[in-house]
Parts: C-alpha cells; sequence; structure tokens
C-alpha cells in the first residue's frame, strides 16, 4: 500500500529522521518504536504532509498505491490526506473541536471528502460511530468532547478519521495515557480495521501495547532504524542493545527494587534533553553508532564507523554486537529489608461529593514510613480526589485525614501550613504546573527556605540528588525534556524534606525508557531517604513495580487491598481481574490477524 525507501527528513540542517525505509501491505501492522526524540511523530506527519513548513523532505522513493507522493502540493495532498491516509493523533480532547459535537466532527469528514450525499449524512455518522464501539450513538453524537471518557472520545476520533475509507491509517500513540482496558478496546478495534484490510502504520514508545497488534515492528533511535523485523521474533529476541534496553525498561515484569535503566548515561556535556543526533555530533561521534554513548558493548569500532544493516535470521540490525548477550541489570541494592515504620499518613472513612456525583465513597488507607501505597484504578474512580484529599487541598464532607497521628483534615490552612513541608505532591505534567518563565533554578528555589547566598547550593545539591547536572538551573521548562522535567519537579518536591510523597501519574506521559528513569529514581530516593510514597496511578504494570501494598479503587470505593504479590498472584474482586486480565504484556496473546 505505501512504500518510503530513503526518507530524510531536516530542519534547519539538522535530520531528525534519516535514511527511513518500510512498507506496509494493506492488511498489515507495522509499529515504530522508540524513545521521545527519535523521529518516530516526524515519520508519521511526513506520510500526510504535514511535516511543517520549515521541513525539508526528501527520499528516494515515496509511493502510496502506485502513486509517486515525494511531488505533490499542498492542493494534492488535500485530496490524499484524511481521504485515502488517515492520521491518528493521541489526545484525542485536543484534537476534536471542543466547540462542536462529535457528530459534527465525524460528518465534516464526510462533507470534505463527498463521502455520501448530505441526505445520508446524519444516518452514516450513527453507523460509523456505532462500528467505532461507542453505545448510544444517537446520544453521544449530540455531545461535545468534553462530556465523553478518554476512551469515547479516542474511539470518536478514529470514527472521524475512518469516515473516508482511507486506505492506510497512521496512528500516532493512539492509546498512550488511557486506562489499561481502554487501551485494549482501543487497540481491538484498530485490529478489526487491519482485518478489514486496512493498512495499519503504529507509532508508539509502549512495546506492550505493539505486542498486542504489530505484525513486524521497526526500532527508531536518533532518527533512523536501528532493528526491524517480524514482532514476534523480534520482541522475544532483541539483538540491538537499544532494543533490549528498551524491553528491560517495561515495568510490568519487574518486581520491586530491580533496576529498569541502563546505569549507562548520556555525557553530561550534552545534557539529557538533546536528541541523541546532536548528542553524537557535539561528542565528536558524527559518523559512528548514534547509541555509542548510551551502550554499555560499545568499543572502538563503534565510535568510528556508521553501523549498515546487518542480517540477524528473518530481520535487519545495525550493530556488529548483535551477537552478544547485554549485561544483566543488577537490582537496586536497598541494604537490609526493614519492617515498615510508623504510620505517616491516616485516611479515615473519608467521602467527598461534588454536587449529586459522589467522587470518594468511604475509602480508608494507611501509609507507613519508607513504604510504598500503589492507587490504582480507571480514570474517574477517585483517585486524583483522594491525592487532593490526603494532600489536604481539598476537606472531605465526612471522615478525617491525619498526618503523622494529628489531625490534617477538617482545620483552619494556617495550622496546616507549618506542617506542609512534611508531605509533597509530584504530579503528572510539570510543564503546565511550572511558571515558564522561571528557571530549574527558580522553580526548585522558591521551595527552598534558605537565605539567598546559600540557596543556589542547596538547588545545585538538589538537582545532584535526582541525577541532574548543575548547569540545568538556569533552563526553563520548554528548554528541558520530558523527563528532565519531571526531575526537577521531583527535586522541588524534596526541597522541603518531606516524609511523604503523593505521586499523582507521575511517569504516565512519559515514554518507557524515560519512565524507567524516574521509577528507578524514585527507588533509589526512597532507599535512602526512607520517605513514604503514595503512588497514584492507572497503570498496573507500574504499580506493580513500585508498590508494597495497593489498593485497588472503582467508582470510589477500595474495591480491593493488600501485598502487592497477594493482590497481583491471587485477585478476589472481579473488577481487580478485569483489570490484571487487561494488562499489555510482551508475552500477551495477539488479537486475531
Amino acid at each position: 500500500m505505501i512504500h518510503v525507501e530513503g526518507l530524510t527528513v531536516s530542519f534547519s540542517g539538522l535530520e531528525a529522521v534519516r535514511d527511513v525505509s518500510f512498507t506496509v501491505a494493506p492488511g498489515e501492522c507495522l509499529a515504530i518504536v522508540g524513545e521521545s526524540g527519535s523521529g518516530k511523530s516526524v515519520t508519521a506527519r511526513a506520510l500526510v504532509g504535514l511535516a511543517g513548513d520549515r521541513a525539508e523532505v526528501t527520499s528516494r522513493g515515496f509511493t502510496f498505491d502506485g502513486a509517486d507522493l515525494s511531488k505533490l502540493t499542498e492542493t494534492g495532498w488535500r485530496g490524499v490526506r484524511g481521504r485515502r491516509i488517515g492520521l491518528i493523533l493521541q489526545d484525542a480532547l485536543v484534537s476534536l473541536d471542543p466547540l462542536r459535537t462529535v457528530g459534527a466532527e465525524v460528518a465534516e469528514t464526510l462533507r470534505t471528502h463527498h463521502v455520501v450525499e448530505p441526505s445520508q449524512r446524519p444516518a452514516r455518522v450513527l453507523e460509523l460511530l456505532a462500528e467505532a464501539g461507542i453505545p448510544d450513538p444517537e446520544q453521544r453524537a449530540g455531545q461535545h468532547p468534553h462530556e465523553l471518557s478518554g476512551g469515547l472520545r479516542q474511539r470518536a476520533l478514529i470514527a472521524s478519521v475512518v469516515a473516508a475509507g482511507p486506505s492506510l491509517l497512521v496512528a500516532d500513540e493512539p492509546t498512550t495515557a488511557l486506562d489499561a482496558t481502554v487501551q485494549v478496546q482501543i487497540l481491538e478495534l484498530l485490529g478489526r480495521l487491519k482485518r478489514e484490510g486496512a493498512a495499519l502504520l503504529l507509532i508508539s514508545h509502549d512495546l506492550a501495547a505493539v505486542a498486542r497488534l504489530a505484525d513486524r515492528v521497526a526500532v527508531m533511535y536518533a532518527g533512523r532504524f536501528v532493528e526491524e523485523g517480524p514482532a514476534e521474533e523480534l520482541l522475544a529476541a532483541p539483538a540491538h542493545p537499544y532494543t533490549r534496553a528498551l524491553i528491560a525498561a517495561v515495568p510490568a515484569a519487574h518486581a520491586k527494587g530491580t533496576r529498569l535503566s541502563a546505569p549507562v548515561q548520556e555525557p553530561s556535556v550534552t545534557g539529557p534533553a538533546l536528541p541523541a543526533r546532536i548528542a553524537a555530533l557535539l561528542t565528536g561521534y558524527e559518523s559512528a553508532c548514534p547509541y555509542v554513548s548510551r551502550c554499555a558493548l560499545a568499543d572502538q569500532r563503534c565510535r568510528e564507523e556508521d553501523p549498515s544493516p546487518t542480517p540477524v535470521g528473518e530481520r535487519r540490525v545495525r550493530c556488529h554486537h548483535h551477537d552478544r548477550r547485554l549485561p544483566d541489570l543488577p537490582p537496586i541494592s536497598l541494604g537490609e529489608t526493614r519492617a515498615p515504620g510508623p504510620v505517616l499518613l491516616s485516611v479515615e472513612n473519608v467521602t467527598k461529593r461534588f454536587g449529586a456525583r459522589t467522587a470518594v465513597d468511604d475509602v480508608s488507607l494507611e501509609l507507613r514510613a519508607g513504604e510504598t501505597l500503589g492507587v490504582v484504578g480507571e480514570s474517574g474512580s477517585g483517585k486524583t480526589t483522594v491525592a487532593r484529599i490526603a494532600l489536604g487541598l481539598l476537606d472531605p464532607d465526612a471522615g478525617t485525614v491525619r498526618l503523622d497521628g494529628e489531625p490534617w483534615s477538617g482545620i483552619p490552612d494556617r495550622l496546616r501550613r507549618a506542617r506542609r513541608r512534611r508531605i509533597q505532591a509530584i504530579y503528572q505534567d510539570p510543564l503546565g504546573s511550572f511558571d515558564p518563565r522561571h528557571t530549574a533554578g527558580q522553580i526548585i528555589g522558591e521551595a527552598v527556605a534558605l537565605p539567598r547566598r546559600v540557596r543556589k547550593a542547596r538547588v545545585a545539591e538538589l538537582l545532584d540528588q535526582v541525577g541532574l547536572p548543575a548547569t540545568l538551573h538556569t533552563r526553563r521548562p520548554l528548554e528541558m525534556s520530558g523527563g528532565q522535567r519531571q526531575r526537577v519537579a521531583i527535586a522541588r518536591a524534596l526541597a522541603t524534606g518531606p516524609e511523604v510523597l503523593v505521586c499523582d501519574e507521575p511517569v504516565s506521559a512519559l515514554d518507557v525508557s524515560i519512565q524507567a528513569q524516574i521509577l528507578d529514581l524514585l527507588a533509589t530516593l526512597q532507599r535512602d531517604l526512607a520517605v513514604a510514597v503514595l503512588f497514584i496511578s492507572h497503570d498496573l504494570g507500574v504499580i506493580h513495580h513500585v508498590s508494597d501494598r495497593i489498593a485497588v479503587m472503582k467508582d470510589g470505593r477500595v474495591v480491593e487491598s493488600g501485598a502487592t504479590a497477594e493482590v497481583f498472584g491471587s485477585p478476589k474482586e472481579p473488577y481487580t481481574k478485569e483489570l490484571l486480565a487487561a494488562v499489555p504484556t510482551l508475552a500477551t496473546e495477539r488479537s486475531p490477524r
């Protein structure tokens, strides 16, 4: 259906995508996986002529269904984009127009591409919403995006994309930040479209999600493919060190205390925020393997040669170390196992209502010193409301919260103020919670209660504690990577010397390799500081990896709780079993092809 050979996309001379080649046949799914900044989304957008005005796109071959796309003007692209090639984006709430109904959104595609007669559009809209798995399409068609759940919004977006009957679907991170059960539903919908004959290009950093759907996988790093081949073979026996590191970073298969990320770090001269291609240029390895600065197997040959594709079974890999086994990542040394300390945070029979809706219903939790309590559930289950009540940002309508045995809820804020340093928060989106005008030093420094003359030294100490160079203190949020911003958020939370950290989805927006680094950092900090962690997440793989105990929430109530091994090993509640069954793993049975 589509044939791409030697695709290169440059911005001001910098190659974001470099000499990439692939094909996708009707009824086939090719997954392109890699971390943020690897070039996945730029590749996807180039396929629909949306690489950007400043992008220079070249190729040796770029055909779709036999037609050459390389010379298309913007007018020509309008006839292909949407009608022949559909693009499914990650964030449906941003992609859908907030001012019009989802029915109008789907109808626009039908109108723009003259798919059906005007009189037939309303009926066709309802058919498309139903085919996308949206219940009660008559009601949903009249609703706006903000009135739908995340899963329904994503289904509505897919309905609008497939309305014109495109032969190729390009899905760019279509399941990121969705609950496990909703993620399964979206993957099953994409699988059905594939079985009906659509060619599918899936862009993702989530190897577990890819395992459900992909026929072939291409692993992308620094703008090019470093390994590609049949999905089952590549995921079962990865040959390239980067692919092995990606698979090792999947948290679901690792118990707490096991390192997820490789100990090899980017050279400090470049800083982790820079794409790997720029890192290679600045370290003098322009002609070398782009992964050289992070590879545990790197040798002099890696620094001198740009590796060529090497056959390994039925696939290609660009690495002369493909037959060497990457050393196992050692477990994090936690020292002597200590019994949990005294109860630091106690949530007792808490209820919270918003109007007629009960968001939290008679919830009780205990968090002890030095332990991690994972709170898991779907969107809308009440997790974040519990976090805000625990932090003292919301007062419950019933029940009490105690911090180190003393009242924390139901008291004037002036009485809480002196104790707030003891409990701090780490949120999902640091970019949204940081002042964009402030530097990292200012963001951390405002939480450091020290004289100005010594504050800078304390900020540098905190940056070092979270694995960032002191030179980063001058950067603003937009000048940092997602992983760096989250580390700055952790440093700010640690600035007051807290005894309790409340982490609300702290890694859900990060790619798997950066997520692994942040989870390793939190584990190390907990070991060193004996801090208690209330960890909120919809990702059971992450919860399994970080938690000592788990509380499962549904419709505002805790339906099951207990030790991590107990809940995962022998869940008692049907809802917990349903959640666990939806957790994607690399060993997940694939959808029928």
